[in-house]
């Protein structure tokens, strides 16, 4: 281990190919801190996260002798001593007098002095890693209020070096040239202010990554997806994109966003006549109705002023026609509501049909599984769900598995495997971002991560499940337990974190708590599904054993009310070499989650989208 190091500490520094610089990680992310780089040359690039400065002692120099002083000592009264050497006395000695012109000279000289010498210390992070650089800038280069605002951007050139003033660094950068300075707007800047708390930070999505917990929860994100692909690419799945865009109901829910083109035009031409309508109430309007008309007959009758009475008559008119407008726009909001789907002509439409983002890849997916085996996705899923819940968004990023000649036992066997992986690919691949956030967020993590990959799943049914809840002694749930209901966050929680302390799979659930897809078991009643339950987010992974049999999968079909015209792509793959095949979903979103020990989905995301919000 220790030779490891060493050979970690004498090698050289490896430039970034696309720009030339050295990554921070590379230098203060050796094991020695980056002690072992003293007097080599580098050029980094990064942003100010904190600053401070260094004023440097000057000698003084002692004034140059005046030609009364060059002929011999004179003894200095108490108020030349005044005058020459503190100008903050300058209106007293006003008024004590004598000398007011070689004063005057003093405090010009004292005024036009070149400011002290000063050292910006400077913490620069870049992003790659969770320690900062310190950078010592002399004033010479660079005047300190230029480069010292948190944010600043700067690129320069430079000796590593001991540091100039002891503290917690071990090596700073001791910078000759800056290459580049992208100046920030203080007043404006939202990260100007110390630790702010996450919740503000999602007002700034495109800021926020520059805080050491977003970027740490960002390197930890990346980690994860990379060991995701490559523990499906070391079992032999292949990899395939499914659209974003489907005309299939994946799940059978309403709760999913339409895509259309036809309310472009609509939209552009009702603008103009509702924009000087918004916000008017209607019975002011009508109230000044009465008093244009009264004005209108007042000036017939006197018939003095004929211009006069046009524009009150022209007045009156547009005012009757703003009526209308506002009593249409109030008919229209008490008419009885009718889908929008049904009163439009979708054959006009961009895909001349109705169409939506996706909520689930599956359905595509499995049509590539029963051709090539074993197959995975990676991808973007929406939902359009009125929810302030912190574990769900309107998109989120899921991980899909879809596997041929598999059953129930083999994608619970997968499923489990696969998250056991990916804690310990993050454990080996992201330690210091993880003991950072152990020390900032949550202390458990990594003992977390841990128990995940060392420990066995519990397996329990569904029904074993709601007895175990239903028996629970000295507990007790805000959540009614009963058979056929789904089990509640509290449910899972209780489980996972205080049954049985460690993850847990539920399997066989009752028919109508999961999609018409899977498969029907024996009796009738239940489908061959399972969650897996972890500690501190409950469900992480959902999965099921697909329906294979189409005289079963039609008849769920009906049961559910589904539109069977829209599925003959996918009861075609029954009617045509049909195969077993098994698999599960998981959010990728919800591991990091996990991984971090954060509350809030939205703080894992670069840019969440939820109800009411999507502001970048």
């Amino acid at each position: 281990m220790e030779q490891e190091k060493n050979a970690q500490n004498e090698m050289p520094l490896t430039l970034f190919k696309f720009s030339k610089r050295v990554l921070l990680k590379e230098i203060v992310g050796r094991s020695d801190g980056g002690l072992g780089l003293v007097g080599q040359r580098v050029v980094i690039g990064g942003w100010v996260k904190s600053s401070r400065e260094i004023k440097k002692e000057v000698p003084v120099q002692p004034p140059p002798l005046e030609p009364s002083d060059a002929v011999g000592p004179k003894d200095l009264s108490c108020v030349e001593v005044l005058q020459s050497r503190i100008p903050f006395f300058r209106s007293i000695i006003r008024v004590l007098g004598g000398g007011e012109h070689r004063i005057r000279e003093k405090l010009d000289a004292v005024l036009n002095k070149p400011p002290q010498p000063s050292i910006a210390l400077l913490q620069i992070s870049d992003g790659s890693c969770v320690p900062s650089l310190q950078v010592n800038v002399e004033s010479a280069i660079a005047p300190p209020i230029q480069i010292m605002p948190t944010g600043t951007c700067i690129m320069a050139e430079g000796i590593m070096e001991l540091p100039s003033i002891k503290g917690k660094n071990v090596i700073e950068l001791k910078v000759e040239k800056l290459l580049h300075v992208g100046a920030v707007d203080q007043e404006r800047y939202p990260l100007s202010k110390k630790r702010l708390p996450l919740e503000m930070l999602r007002d700034c999505s495109h800021f926020r990554p520059r805080t050491t917990t977003v970027a740490s929860v960002t390197r930890i994100h990346s980690v994860l997806t990379q060991g995701t692909h490559k523990f499906f690419q070391d079992h032999g799945f292949l990899y395939v994109q499914v659209p974003i865009i489907t005309c299939t109901d994946s799940e059978g829910s309403s709760k999913k966003f339409q895509v259309t083109t036809l309310f472009n035009k609509e939209a552009s031409e009702r603008k103009l006549s509702e924009d000087h309508v918004e916000g008017v109430s209607l019975e002011a309007v009508k109230a000044s109705i009465k008093e244009k008309s009264k004005q209108v007959e007042e000036l017939k009758r006197s018939e003095s002023n004929k211009e006069a009475l046009a524009a009150a008559v022209q007045d009156l008119k547009k005012t009757n026609e703003l009526v209308a407008q506002l009593e249409a726009k109030e008919k229209a909001k008490s008419r009885s509501s009718v889908k929008a789907s049904e009163k439009v002509n979708f054959s006009e439409d961009f895909f001349s049909r109705k169409a939506y983002l996706t909520v689930s890849g599956h359905l595509h997916l499995e049509s590539y599984a029963c051709s090539l085996g074993n197959v995975y996705t990676l991808g973007p899923r929406f939902q359009a769900e009125r929810s302030e819940s912190k574990k769900s968004l309107a998109e989120m990023w899921m991980v899909e598995v879809e596997m041929a000649f598999s059953q129930l036992e083999d994608a619970m066997d997968c499923g489990a495997e696969f998250l056991k992986f990916t804690c310990n690919w993050i454990l080996s691949n992201c330690l210091e971002d993880l003991k950072f956030v152990t020390k900032r967020i949550d202390k458990t993590v990594l003992d977390r991560l841990q128990s995940i990959f060392s420990s066995s799943f519990e397996r329990i049914s569904y029904a074993e499940a709601v007895e175990i809840l239903k028996q629970a002694t000295g507990k007790k749930f805000d959540a009614r337990v009963e058979y056929g209901v789904p089990l509640a966050e509290e449910h899972e929680s209780y489980l996972a974190d205080e049954m049985y302390k460690r993850p847990v799979i539920i399997y066989n659930h009752p028919k109508e708590l999961k999609p018409f897809y899977v498969r029907l078991n024996d009796d009738g009643k239940t489908v061959a599904s399972f969650d897996v339950v972890v500690p501190k987010v409950g469900v992480l992974i959902r999965g099921s054993q697909k329906e294979e049999r189409l005289n079963i999968l039609v008849t769920r079909m009906k049961e559910l009310g589904l539109a069977k015209q829209e599925y003959e792509w996918y009861l075609d793959l029954r009617r045509h070499g049909s195969a077993k095949h098994s698999g599960f979903s998981l959010s990728l979103d919800t591991l990091v989650l996990f991984a971090t020990g954060l509350n809030d989905v939205k703080d894992v995301v670069p840019f969440p989208r939820s109800y009411r919000k999507a502001n970048n």
